[in-house]
């Protein structure tokens, strides 16, 4: 129930004054259906009005000026402006006025009455101007005039100038609210209280109070952080109330890591030790296995699952595609069949008899693994005792999706992997409800891939290696971009290079791209995968997953176009064999500052993790590491980059206040309560975990 003090930021739009059937549409699409939008909305830049002489008047200042109504001209046409002349003692200036304001003109503002103008000078072949004066005021009224004003977004139809008078009511109308921040943490910081820090946002006294660092834009953005660590922090605090089965580690995993022709890392030692903890621990587990492409997550995630099998019960793996549903079950079905241990493959594509004998086997316990897709969660998919959810690259899939899969089980454990990596500054903001392994170390054996950067003039040289290459056996991918804004002319790139590529190289060039029905692409990847094509040209639609061992070769045309995470993504498709592999980046001269350094680092590493960071501060607050797929929250007034040091504080806050006060029932949790009501951060709301 959400508590009455919040009601007038609750209420529609349609409440505040002058928002009727025609405006409320337009300020919903720059602000919200709601007050509490209208007051979020963040000025983008300030007006500061210098008061002048006319004398001093500047061509494309905003100024303020004290006159004199001198005369009126009326138009000579109906497409011509009022003018009226104004005067001081210092020289004079014309207002200009388009429509019918005549009538109305002369009667506010008659002729010999001083008035404060503001507005923006203009020296036109009239002379020195305004058009249109932001403000025209009595003297008795001028301080009325802000000296210094915010801008807000506006959009057709509905100028910043009347979005701010809407902000200016919604403002008046919003409370005073319990402060639900630690009163030591307050005093530390120096922070405003949350109505002070709110007022500051919309009356700024200069550029930098428009700035994230600001005081009274840290605490706001320590406000949203915290109520969202709050909710991460209940929703991990229910879940371990939740029994789970208790599961030991069996014989079979240590049967499988016997024949594996590597020995694990250190870091998927750490992995499975956390996995078994937590099955040991008797409440219900939810990790998240982070690791770079191809060290080792899937192996991990075999072994885990061995350990469900030898306790009589079954296990499924989610993959968002066909392809990768296909590649996991190749990569454990062999090794658990070899123990005992029977995995299915479910996808969209199984009919009839071979899939009713499938179901049969979950159904009946005769199948301890299932490996799929989103078939995996249809209703007809039964299982005899489901007890762990495996889910790749689990930001793919919506979080009823996953609950759907687990919701098959009583309280199944759940590990979610992923290999995008995540900035540890921003871990909490994404996982703050899962527990995390890292995998943070390359099996040994893998060969690092050559990485060299290579501008497009030199695109001719590139090809002509590239069909050598080929000649003797290898496989190549060739990237090209591809973004929302030019999707068609991308699109028809693409096309065109792989037209190209094939009169130089080989008729075997395939080319898969986002247009394509996931049945064409997959069938386009499998060929390629099972070597029936030399090159395949794609946009970024192979980024994640597919693994083609005999695959060497990885050629990103304009790699300037792509963030750092996702070319290390790309470059990540190959090198999984024992050949030599080599990554080029081609790029169009001149580059940038910033696309120079990421193509810098990408030559001079290869660890995911340290990527992310640099990533994430090249990019600074904008769509770092392109997280906005990846489940990064869509805060107001937090910025990942800018309010990084604030989101660990939140993080360890919120698990403090949930340990002392897990029903939030003390003052400063009834607060606190008042706070996630006021983000809509609740626990019981489908926040970005994985299940």
């Amino acid at each position: 129930m959400r508590p009455e003090i919040l009601f007038p930021l609750f209420a529609p739009i349609t409440s505040l004054k002058g928002v009727g059937p025609r405006v409320a549409p337009l300020l919903e699409r720059v602000a919200g259906p709601i007050v509490r939008d209208v007051v979020w909305l963040l000025p983008h830049s300030i007006i500061v009005r210098t008061p002048a002489r006319l004398g001093e008047a500047l061509d494309g200042q905003i100024m303020t000026f004290d006159v004199t109504i001198d005369a009126y001209e009326r138009p000579r046409g109906r497409n011509q402006p009022w003018r009226v002349r104004v005067s001081d003692d210092t020289g004079f200036m014309t207002l200009v006025f388009f429509g019918a304001y005549g009538d109305q003109l002369e009667k506010r503002h008659p002729v010999g009455h001083r008035r404060v103008i503001s507005g923006r000078v203009e020296d036109d072949r009239y002379g020195r101007q305004m058009v249109h004066p932001d403000y025209i005021q009595a003297p008795d009224k001028a301080g009325e005039i802000p000296q210094v004003e915010a801008v807000y977004p506006a959009t057709e139809g509905l100028p910043a100038r009347r979005v701010r008078a809407f902000l200016e009511e919604a403002l008046q109308r919003t409370p005073d609210l319990p402060e639900w921040q630690d009163a030591a943490w307050l005093t530390r910081e120096r922070f405003p209280s949350w109505r002070e820090a709110l007022d500051r946002l919309h009356h700024p006294l200069n550029d930098g109070d428009l700035s994230p660092l600001s005081r009274h834009r840290r605490r706001l953005a320590y406000d949203e952080l915290l109520a969202h660590q709050l909710a991460m922090a209940q929703r991990k605090a229910e879940r371990r109330r939740e029994p789970g089965a208790k599961v030991a580690a069996g014989p079979t995993a240590a049967k499988l890591r016997a024949d594996l022709p590597f020995a694990f890392t250190g870091a998927q030692e750490r992995a499975l030790a956390d996995i078994r903890d937590d099955f040991r621990a008797g409440e219900r587990m939810s990790r998240l296995v982070q690791g770079d492409v191809g060290s080792g997550k899937t192996v991990v995630a075999m072994c885990a699952m061995a350990d469900v099998a030898d306790a009589g019960a079954q296990s499924a793996l989610m993959a968002p595609t066909e392809i990768l549903a296909r590649q996991h079950f190749e990569t454990i079905s062999g090794p658990l069949a070899a123990h005992g241990v029977t995995a299915v493959l479910l996808t969209g594509r199984d009919k009839g008899a071979g899939r009713a004998e499938k179901l049969r086997a979950l159904a009946s316990g005769a199948a301890q693994v299932a490996v799929g897709t989103h078939a995996l969660f249809q209703d007809d998919v039964v299982f005899h005792g489901l007890q762990l959810v495996v889910i790749d690259e689990q930001h793919r899939f919506g979080v009823a999706e996953r609950q759907r899969l687990q919701a098959k089980g009583q309280a199944t454990h759940l590990i979610a992997m992923s290999a995008t990596p995540i900035p540890r500054t921003l871990e909490l903001t994404m996982y703050g409800d899962l527990d995390v392994s890292r995998i943070d170390e390359k099996p040994p054996g893998r060969t690092p891939v050559a990485t060299r950067a290579v501008p497009m003039p030199r695109l001719d040289e590139i090809v002509g290696r590239l069909k050598d290459a080929v000649a003797s056996g290898a496989q190549a991918f060739w990237i090209c971009p591809l973004v929302s804004e030019s999707e068609v002319s991308d699109l028809a790139a693409a096309e065109m290079r792989a037209i190209a590529l094939r009169k130089i190289i080989d008729p075997g060039v395939g080319l898969v791209h986002g247009k394509m029905t996931g049945a064409e692409k997959d069938a386009v990847m499998a060929d390629f995968a099972d070597n029936r094509l030399s090159v395949l040209v794609a946009t970024t639609v192979v980024e994640v997953g597919v693994n083609v061992p005999n695959a060497t070769i990885m050629v990103i045309e304009q790699a300037e176009r792509f963030g750092l995470a996702q070319l290390h993504q790309l470059r990540g498709r190959v090198g999984r064999g024992a050949r030599e592999s080599a990554c080029v980046l081609l790029y169009d001269p001149p580059l940038s500052e910033t696309a120079q350094q990421r193509l810098d680092i990408l030559r001079r590493t290869d660890d995911g993790f340290l990527i992310a960071e640099k990533d994430l501060e090249l990019r600074g607050g904008g769509d770092a590491l392109g997280l906005r797929q990846s489940g990064l929250p869509d805060y107001v007034f937090a910025d990942p980059f800018a309010h990084r040091d604030l989101i660990a504080v939140a993080g360890d806050d919120a698990r403090l206040v949930i340990a002392r006060d897990p029903e939030l029932t003390s003052a400063r949790g009834q607060a606190l309560q008042v706070l996630q009501e006021l983000f809509d951060w609740k626990a019981g709301l489908a926040l970005r975990d994985a299940g």
